[in-house]
């Protein structure tokens, strides 16, 4: 029987892998306004937790191009690995030791390809005892068939599938925590929340 190793925000870190201007040209399992959107999201919820977030590209001055501008705004001070040429970004010591600085083992991750850029990093910390959490709705590449391979070879090998939004939920465990921050992380990458908020902040203030 499975144990459920939930979220726990004190123990867990953000590797954000290959979110580069040429590879986001690569996905097509999701929509593309959609995707960066998620991507963004997951960004926001790192912030938000104050969850270590870690950023690395591969081979950036070839065709895979520079990482994400906002994601580089976002994050001035975290770690930013550019890798000269490992695929598998668990093969770069850079990397392997921004990783182990968090001293978390929980690993949040999300990144383009799906097969390549966030199967293989997951795998290889899956391998060293480290649970991983992959972000599904962040991560994109070239069709369903490819990413559904990867998801199967990812659970197969102990990772857990999530969304940004189930993510968050799981990390935050309880709404009087905090209402308004985590409604705002919401209502700004989801539409449907957005009306949901409002339409509960105009009940309320006519309460």
């Amino acid at each position: 029987m499975s144990t459920y190793n939930r979220l726990n925000k004190d123990d867990a870190a953000v590797l954000l892998v290959d979110h580069q201007a040429g590879l986001l040209s690569l996905v097509r399992d999701i929509d593309p306004d959609r995707f960066k959107n998620n991507v963004l999201a997951l960004a926001d919820m790192a912030e938000y937790f104050q969850l270590p977030t870690i950023l690395t590209t591969s081979f950036e001055d070839g065709p895979n191009g520079p990482l994400v501008p906002e994601l580089k705004a976002q994050f001035p001070d975290a770690p930013y690995i550019a890798r000269p040429g490992q695929i598998n970004a668990w093969d770069n010591e850079d990397f392997l030791n921004a990783v182990k600085a968090t001293g978390k083992k929980q690993l949040i991750i999300a990144g383009v390809v799906t097969e390549v850029c966030v199967a293989f990093p997951a795998l290889s910390a899956l391998e060293k005892g480290f649970e991983v959490f992959v972000i599904t709705d962040a991560s994109g590449t070239f069709n369903a068939m490819t990413r559904d391979a990867a998801w199967q070879r990812m659970t197969a090998a102990g990772a857990q599938l999530m969304t940004w939004f189930g993510a968050a939920c799981e990390l935050h465990r309880d709404w009087r925590n905090d209402i308004e921050g985590l409604g705002t992380l919401f209502s700004n990458h989801i539409p449907d929340y957005r009306n949901l908020i409002t339409s509960y902040n105009t009940l309320t203030s006519k309460a």
